[in-house]
């Protein structure tokens, strides 16, 4: 980093998450760095745009990591583990989209906008990142979703249970599966045979809770990773989740249905308050309920609360959420890499 310009790698920039955080970063504050676009042999050398600049993607070698200030992994997780010794050794702060280094020494899976929920940094990952934090894990969108409203209704009211059933969208899992839904779709309508490489199942006009034994989207693991980082951030402040994952045909965004309990009587206005704020958009019941498709393009996670009808003293509400799932991955991560930025020494040359 030289004159307060960083210079900033983006692997896998032609995925569909590389390409929302190519665009996300070009309006961030980090939007006048330098960016350099990498991806494997297939991709390199195709043009695409980073805010309002056309820039060409290069072939990822383990060179291509030299005076990188900020590494972000949005490819797959085969790549980031190949790749991601060698992003750490020429100096760089690494921000994984894959998930492939979870488990990995020292490395945390952070969503700085539920730590700053529970007015603790702590209470995400239970320790301050430090110098010696070689990588962290940006959040998985629905834990992210999840965890931040917790926090938000725990931060006014005594929150007692949350329970989610959470549709998955193809976009999710990256190009492959949305190609496959899109394929299933056309033949089912045409009456031929579908293409099941990706899911192993009927997805198209279809919700299932698993996928077939050789599916290559892993559902199972999708809703532990979802579990294990509400857990992580919660840190014993927020009660347990309650969670099922549906695999839902549509390409993109998330919705879900979630039932949350207090401990004591409260009024829908008393929940959609405590909900307000940054980053959360609290939809009134007499406008046009969050969808998948409104939420597409926006920034915030939609939220629209319901009375529980029938429950005692009116404790328990449903909450129907919705939001871009690309968008939130690639805010999120920029959000990560602004902790990091804070631990980059000010004024060194990489």
């Amino acid at each position: 980093m030289a004159n307060g310009i960083y210079r900033i790698g983006i692997v896998g920039a032609s995925s569909l998450v590389g390409k929302e955080l190519s665009d996300e970063l070009g309006e961030s504050v980090l939007g006048a760095s330098d960016f350099v676009l990498l991806d494997e042999d297939e991709a390199a050398g195709k043009i695409t745009a980073t805010g309002d600049e056309a820039s060409f993607i290069q072939r990822l070698e383990a060179s291509s990591f030299d005076r990188m200030d900020f590494v972000f992994f949005a490819s797959s997780a085969e790549v980031t583990k190949k790749y991601w010794q060698d992003a750490r050794r020429a100096g760089a702060s690494i921000i994984d989209l894959t998930y492939a280094l979870e488990g990995e020494k020292d490395v945390r899976t952070r969503a700085p906008w539920v730590a700053e929920a529970l007015a603790a940094k702590a209470a995400s990952n239970g320790a301050e990142l430090d110098l010696n934090t070689p990588a962290v894990v940006a959040a998985h969108p629905a834990a992210l979703m999840l965890a931040l409203v917790a926090a938000r209704l725990r931060s006014k009211l005594p929150l007692k249970s949350v329970a989610a059933t959470v549709l998955e969208p193809a976009s999710e899992n990256g190009r492959l599966a949305m190609d496959e839904l899109h394929q299933q779709t056309v033949n089912l309508l045409s009456f031929q045979t579908l293409p099941k490489e990706e899911y192993d199942a009927q997805v198209a006009f279809n919700l299932l809770p698993s996928l077939g034994e050789a599916a290559k989207v892993k559902l199972t693991v999708a809703e532990k990773r979802i579990r294990d980082e509400y857990a992580e951030f919660s840190a014993g402040a927020l009660p347990p989740l309650a969670l099922q994952l549906v695999q839902a045909p549509v390409f993109h965004g998330y919705a879900m249905s979630v039932l949350v309990e207090v401990a004591q009587s409260a009024t829908t206005e008393q929940i959609e308050a405590a909900l307000a704020g940054e980053h959360v958009d609290v939809v009134s019941g007499e406008s046009d309920p969050p969808s998948n498709l409104s939420a597409a393009g926006q920034e915030d996670i939609m939220v629209r609360v319901s009375e529980d009808v029938g429950s005692e003293g009116v404790s328990r509400f449903w909450l129907w959420i919705a939001a871009d799932n690309l968008k939130l991955a690639a805010l999120n991560a920029i959000a990560c890499a602004g902790e990091l930025r804070r631990l980059r020494p000010l004024g060194k040359v990489q």
